[in-house]
Formats: structure tokens, sequence, C-alpha cells
């Protein structure tokens, strides 16, 4: 799970797409309805604040207006009705921790908007957020050290790549494969020592 503190304009719609999706998750999590996540780094910020829900709805608001920007169709009957009154406040050090973070996912699945981005030094904060002199923050340090950065949804990708770096499915059916070959080739081989001389020849 990543809840960006960086604006949402920078995120490509790749980016974009997974910052709904898991900010709807994070929604969920802060409303009780669902027993993942609940002690997940990145929902500190919003569990300090008064109304958690209105925090994260607000959050939310940002991405879809991002969204409706671009011409995507987001389901804003999907953000809670609550609103937050304010802002939250975050350091210059999370925000370009962060950008560092996302220009490398650039880099890799968006060149040109990588080249395009790249020379910023100074990217704008996502709306919710006010920005203020500090280093980055403990839980995002706490995150990495449990080997939780990045999404939830390319945590589960690095857990499935094996050191081949291949998929797990893809290297268990080659495993599977070999097996039953092996097994096969195993069975034939005790059939052929059990037979009499003159058959096995």
């Amino acid at each position: 799970m990543r809840l960006w503190t960086i604006h949402p304009k920078h995120l490509d719609a790749r980016g974009l797409v997974a910052a709904w999706r898991e900010a709807l998750l994070a929604q969920k999590v802060l409303a009780g309805k669902t027993r993942g996540y609940r002690n997940h780094p990145q929902l500190a910020r919003f569990r300090a604040q008064r109304d958690p829900q209105a925090a994260i709805a607000g959050f939310l608001a940002a991405l879809h207006a991002e969204a409706a920007r671009r011409g995507y169709r987001f389901d804003a009957t999907k953000i809670g009705p609550r609103r937050f009154a304010g802002k939250i406040t975050e350091t210059g050090g999370q925000l370009l921790h962060e950008w560092r973070h996302l220009l490398r996912k650039l880099k890799a699945r968006s060149p040109e908007l990588h080249a395009a981005q790249g020379a910023i030094k100074h990217p704008e904060p996502h709306p919710l957020f006010r920005i203020v002199k500090g280093g980055v923050r403990e839980w995002e340090k706490a995150q990495g050290e449990s080997g939780t950065g990045g999404s939830a949804l390319s945590c589960r990708r690095r857990s499935m790549r094996s050191q081949t770096g291949l998929p797990r499915r893809i290297n268990f059916r080659r495993r599977t494969r070999r097996y039953f070959r092996h097994q096969t080739q195993r069975y034939f081989r005790r059939r052929t020592r059990r037979l009499p001389t003159h058959c096995a020849k």
C-alpha cells in the first residue's frame, strides 16, 4: 500500500489507478470493514487525525479530481461522505523520499514521463498535505525495514519472484513437469529391472 504524499498529477496512468484502488482499500481498513492491513505503516498519519475516514476521503477526492481531468471514469460514489477540513502536516524529507521512489518506478515503466519529470527538484505535494521541514518519517523507515515498502500489489509481485526471476506459478509448473517426468522414468526403470532378461532385451 502506498498513499502518496506527491500530487497525483505526477503519477502515470498505472500509478494513478493503483493509488485509487489502494486508497479505497485504506478507506475500508479505517472504517473497520476489513481485517487486513490494519497495522500498515501507511495508515499512521491518517489514524492520527481526529476523523481518519474524513482524511482518507479527502485524499481520494484529489485522486478523483485528477482522474476526471485526464478523462478517466473513477466512481466518486465510492468516496466516503465525510470531508476533511484543513491539511495534514508532512515533512519535506518524506516528500522527496517518495519522489525518488516514484522516479525509479517511472524509469522502468514509463521512460517518457520519467524524462519529462526527472528534472523536477521540488515536486508538488498532494492537496491534502502541508509540507514542513523534516526528514523521512519513522513509519516509512519501519516499512522499509520490514520489507513492506511500495504498494500492496508490488509487494505481492516481489514475493512471487524466485531466484530465476520468474513468477512462482511458472516455476511451479516447470517443477511439476520435471517431477512427474522423473517419477515416470523411475517407474519404467524399476519395471525394466523386474522383467526377465529376455523380455528386457
